[in-house]
């Protein structure tokens, strides 16, 4: 029997479920969201540029392709370890050995130190390849945890957890690159010391997960885990065939590699840019990513409940014109406050983007296939997780390191995008979705 305190939460959850356990699930969001924030986004990407490569024109390049072939080897296995996980009832094992993975690797990139650029590239990529697979696997959890009217809440359970994490990452870094400024520590003894702390918050956050979820598939042999895999990637292709049965859900996943790898390049790039072009420090940058965070909380909120009113498509199409707004005053600032502003404004697109994205999806897709089709929303995110970093490491190498002109090329993926969310007929595309859900 429940105890009175789980009653609220009662209609979120699968039946079995206590609040105890979903806690445990989203706690897996605060522990990971710290390696994303201080290893790919504010001060590792940051400190390869500028420490361990030296600012050599080609750095920025290095970075990027790291990252897009971590996201190509996930693309590449995910299907397979879902597989896998489902036939033997391993979600829980694979996500213990995908989180040591991604610890190891992250507390080892404190070894790279100037010059070292050969071992963290590799590092990076091992531990954002762990990373991207650990995610994909606790996220296979939601449906079992959610009730079919609860994954919404539960998920955001997750995600808002998963901001925090962030800002704890943010905030327990910064102290310490602060009191190392104050000290005299010079950035290649200190920045190490953020991957350390990055990987003991991950390592000790996760804990409840591993602790308190539950697996509750049961294991189906190992011919049916082949049948599993096949019918996995079978899925996957039948699914990019199907779309053109939903002309307006074909054309959005095409809008969605656009501006989605515009996103990616910000997101990746971020404390890059800050500190090559604007000349921030660590802690400055640090402290920027963390208003940021706050910020795209916000313009998740407020536009969440905007698009009930405008509508997904006008509500995204106004997010698109802000992040264009916001490509073009980061080019143009040469001073601090500029930047804030054009900074402060990609947070506020960020959770709207994300949020408007995801819920035109969900509008456009088969009752019957939503599973199916946001896993090609997923793998469109990838694919731009690609696409995004890689043309900006290389219009930086090819312009000799000018960051600037980087951005605003990368930036021409949010106007391809807005383009081609304007041939999107959502009335259209809700009866294709119907009629799918009918036959």
């Amino acid at each position: 029997m429940r105890p009175a305190s789980d009653s609220r939460l009662t209609p979120a959850l699968a039946p079995g479920v206590r609040r105890r356990e979903v806690w445990a699930w989203a706690m897996y969001d605060f522990a990971n969201s710290g390696y994303t924030t201080i290893v790919i986004t504010a001060v590792f990407n940051a400190w390869f540029v500028s420490g361990i490569a030296r600012n050599a024109q080609w750095a920025t390049l290095s970075w990027t392709s790291a990252l897009s072939v971590s996201y190509a080897l996930i693309m590449a296995t995910a299907p397979a370890l879902g597989a896998w996980a489902d036939a033997h009832a391993a979600k829980k094992r694979l996500l213990l050995t995908t989180t040591v993975g991604c610890v190891a690797a992250t507390a080892a990139l404190a070894l790279a130190g100037p010059g070292d650029v050969v071992l963290a590239l590799v590092l990076v990529v091992v531990s954002n390849y762990f990373f991207g697979s650990g995610e994909t696997l606790v996220a296979a959890f939601l449906p079992e945890l959610a009730s079919a009217d609860g994954l919404g809440r539960v998920s955001g359970w997750g995600w808002a957890l998963g901001y925090v994490g962030g800002l704890v990452s943010l905030a327990l870094s910064l102290g310490w690159l602060a009191w190392a400024e104050a000290h005299g520590v010079a950035n290649e003894a200190a920045v190490p010391v953020t991957l350390v702390i990055t990987a003991l918050l991950f390592a000790t956050a996760s804990l409840p997960t591993f602790l308190l979820l539950r697996e509750r598939a049961a294991p189906r042999g190992g011919p049916v885990a082949r049948r599993a895999l096949a019918g996995a990637l079978a899925r996957l292709r039948q699914g990019l065939r199907d779309t053109g049965h939903y002309v307006d859900m074909r054309r959005f996943l095409v809008c969605i590699v656009f501006y989605q790898a515009g996103i990616q390049a910000v997101v990746a790039l971020a404390g890059i840019y800050a500190q090559q072009a604007m000349g921030f420090t660590l802690p400055q940058i640090i402290t920027l990513i963390a208003v940021v965070n706050v910020t795209a909380v916000l313009g998740a909120l407020a536009f969440g409940h905007l698009q009930d009113r405008l509508g997904h498509v006008r509500t995204l199409a106004l997010t698109l014109l802000g992040w264009i707004a916001m490509v073009l005053l980061a080019w143009a600032a040469t001073t601090p406050p500029l930047f804030w502003v054009s900074a402060n404004l990609a947070g506020l697109c960020m959770g709207a983007s994300q949020s408007a994205g995801r819920a035109l999806v969900g509008w456009l897709a088969p009752r019957a296939r939503r599973a199916e089709f946001f896993g090609l929303w997923g793998f469109a995110v990838k694919l731009s997780s690609i696409l995004g970093p890689l043309t900006y490491g290389l219009a930086s190498w090819l312009s000799g390191g000018d960051h600037r002109f980087a951005i605003l090329l990368t930036g021409s993926y949010f106007l391809v995008g807005l383009l081609v969310l304007a041939g999107i007929d959502v009335a259209r595309g809700r009866r294709e979705a119907l009629s799918g859900t009918a036959s």
